[in-house]
This record gives C-alpha cells, sequence and structure tokens, in this order.
C-alpha cells in the first residue's frame, strides 16, 4: 500500500504529479513515499527531521539524486538562476524552477529559449549560473535524513549518485557535504546522452555498479526523477521539502 503523508514547502508539487505516478494507479515497481518530521514553524528549525522509511525489500544498491536529495541546494540554485538571468528571470517563476528539478542545467536553458522564442546563449548563460553557485557554495546544507542512510549504508551496499547537473559542480556540493567518499560512483550531465526524465542517467548508475536495475532503490526529490526511475525500472523515495 501506498503511503503519503506529505508537508511540502513547495505547493505546486503537490498538486503536479503526473497521471502516471498518482497514488493506486501507479506501476508496481515505483514506489511513492511522502513521509515529513513533526510539524515547525516558518523559520523554526524542525526539531524531528524527516527520515525515509525503507522499503522491506532488500534492494542490491541504492542511488540517489544529489540537489534537494542529498544536499538542500534547491533555493540555491534558484537564487542563481535568477541572477543570472537578470531581466528574463521573470520568465523562469520558482513553480518552473521546481517543475524541471533533475533536467540538465543546459536543457533548461534551452526550454525556456522554447516557450518563448528567445535565443539566450545556452553556454554562457549556464556558465554564469554555475560561476554565481559555486559563489553562494558554503550556504549549501545536507538534507539529515538522506545523508543518515547514506552513512549507514556506506560500504555495506554500493551506492551512487545520479545528477542533471554539471560534475564540477556535482562534486563541489558533494565535497562541501564531506560526503564524496561515500559513493562508489557519481554520474552527472556529462555521462549521458538523455537527461532525466529519460532513465540513462539511473541506468548509468546501474552499469557502473554492476547492479540490476530492478534490484536499485533510488532516493529522489522531483517527478522528473521519479519519472526517470520508474523508466529505468527501480523502485523511488520521493524526498519531499520540508520545514
Amino acid at each position: 500500500m501506498i503511503k503519503l503523508f506529505l508537508t511540502s514547502r513547495r505547493p505546486h508539487l503537490n498538486q503536479r504529479l503526473p497521471a502516471k505516478l498518482k497514488p493506486f494507479q501507479q506501476p508496481p515497481r515505483l514506489l511513492l513515499q511522502f513521509n515529513t518530521g513533526s510539524p515547525s514553524l516558518k523559520g523554526v528549525p524542525n526539531q524531528t527531521p524527516w527520515r525515509p522509511i525503507l522499503p522491506e525489500t532488500d534492494f542490491d544498491a541504492f542511488i540517489f539524486d544529489c540537489d534537494g536529495t542529498l544536499a538542500d541546494t534547491m533555493p540555491i540554485h534558484y537564487r542563481a538562476w535568477s541572477k543570472a538571468l537578470g531581466e528574463h528571470a521573470r520568465l523562469f517563476p520558482e513553480p518552473l524552477f521546481y517543475e524541471l528539478g533533475g533536467v540538465p542545467t543546459c536543457r533548461v536553458v534551452e526550454i525556456i529559449n522554447e516557450r518563448h522564442n528567445l535565443q539566450l546563449p545556452v553556454e554562457l548563460l549556464v556558465s554564469q549560473k554555475e560561476t554565481i553557485f559555486e559563489e553562494l557554495s558554503s550556504e549549501i546544507l545536507p538534507i539529515h535524513g538522506v545523508v543518515e542512510v547514506a552513512r549507514r549504508f556506506h560500504k555495506v551496499k554500493p551506492m551512487a549518485v545520479a545528477s542533471g547537473g554539471h560534475r564540477h559542480i556535482v562534486l563541489r556540493t558533494l565535497e562541501t557535504l564531506q560526503i564524496l567518499p561515500l559513493f562508489d560512483t557519481v554520474v552527472c550531465s556529462e555521462d549521458y546522452t538523455n537527461g532525466k526524465p529519460a532513465p540513462d542517467p539511473f541506468l548509468e548508475a546501474a552499469r557502473r555498479m554492476n547492479v540490476n536495475p530492478a534490484r536499485c532503490l533510488v532516493f529522489e526529490d522531483s517527478t522528473t526523477g521519479l519519472a526517470a526511475a520508474q523508466a529505468a525500472g527501480m523502485e523511488c523515495i520521493l524526498v519531499p521539502q520540508v520545514y
């Protein structure tokens, strides 16, 4: 039975689960799990951090998304995008940013161009955005419940990171949190052709770990990532963004 106990600081996420992922209508290999810690007031730290409840199935390997899953970086990424886009930032509202969570960085600019008939320079904008993000990297914090899982299963199970970000940004994030050594491999946008929601990032991670994709458990924070896990034939825990 699917457990749905969702409290999110991103209300649009609660309302935009793809039709294929609606409760009780999902295909058999997709596990939707929404859990939260105890409620807290805005601006007041949560006294009971969210922790994932692992399924009873004994998976052979774990695969983690990075931004919004291991690292609480999504607000920092959005600030960097807004500054880099300048006058065009109004075309990239926060709900759209979260909707595109997990999409490769270059593809985000391409989508903005396609939707608004623009010709924004993709590589230049991405470079500017990533420079700004690196300047803000000292603000990166861990998502403790997920990082605890990674620490607990280090050297117990093969573990990978599969991200839509560029390698130097993903590695910088993991190094800032001092968790890079926990993972056997890190898959980034340079390592595959089709990004999430295609299954390529997760399949590449499974290939590198020499594990059957169906025996992998994915940790994700976006519906794009959930769709990618589904396409890869993997079960997935959805990490909520809570206060």
